[in-house]
């Protein structure tokens, strides 16, 4: 594949122990006893370069064809980068204490954008590391690509799908309409109009973004 294709693809991510920490087979989940009920599965859209997946997977779709499949060894480098000492924080634990929270050992924590897990609570301390669980891990991927997207309304749904909206639709044009009926986040419409805009329609000048709300039944 090329960068800037759109592919759709399946795929298990292993630890060297073997244990599975990601996937898109719901029957490969259940049997495993991993399954998740609010995890959607099934082929994900990718845009090879577009920053989609690990580095390390990227490389390896742009190595591959379409119906291919192949088994990646990835390191830390190209995976979720090597363990860092800079994010294990110490917290004083009234800080818990004023968000009603009992720290404890193992417990994973959310302090604005971050998610870290208690490493220890002593002498009124506690100890949280903010390291991405998959740092510094060696990770093994089965990939295989599914199939290529090439309708640009398709590749429009695709980003779409990427950040779990599912009904984004485009109107070309000099001032290119995206729509949705999702209200999101600034950052998130800023990154998809980003993509839309460097893979699909490389033309557009401008990117109104419309957030449609339909009326009520009960109205």
């Amino acid at each position: 594949m090329e960068k800037g294709d759109f592919v759709k693809i399946n795929y298990i991510g292993r630890l060297e122990t073997g244990e599975i920490f990601d996937l898109t087979f719901e029957d490969v989940a259940k049997k495993e006893n991993i399954y998740n009920p609010k995890v959607k599965y099934g082929p994900v859209p990718v845009v090879v370069g577009g920053g989609f997946v690990i580095k390390g997977m990227e490389k390896a779709l742009e190595e591959m064809k379409v119906g291919e499949k192949r088994t990646v060894e990835i390191n830390p480098e190209d995976g979720f980068g090597q363990r860092d000492p800079k994010f294990i924080k110490v917290i004083p634990e009234k800080v818990f204490e004023q968000q009603n929270i009992e720290p404890k050992q193992g417990m994973i924590v959310d302090f604005g954008d971050m998610k870290g897990r208690v490493q220890s609570v002593t002498g009124g301390r506690v100890r949280v590391d903010f390291n991405n669980p998959l740092s510094g891990k060696i990770l093994r991927y089965d990939l295989e690509i599914m199939g290529k997207i090439e309708n640009d309304d398709e590749k429009v749904k695709a980003i779409g799908e990427f950040f779990g909206v599912d009904d984004l639709r485009a109107k070309f044009g000099e001032e290119m309409e995206l729509q949705t009926k999702y209200k999101l986040p600034l950052e998130i419409k800023e990154r998809i109009i980003y993509l839309v805009m460097k893979f699909v329609d490389t033309k557009a000048k401008a990117v109104k973004f419309v957030e449609v709300f339909e009326r009520p039944t009960s109205l």
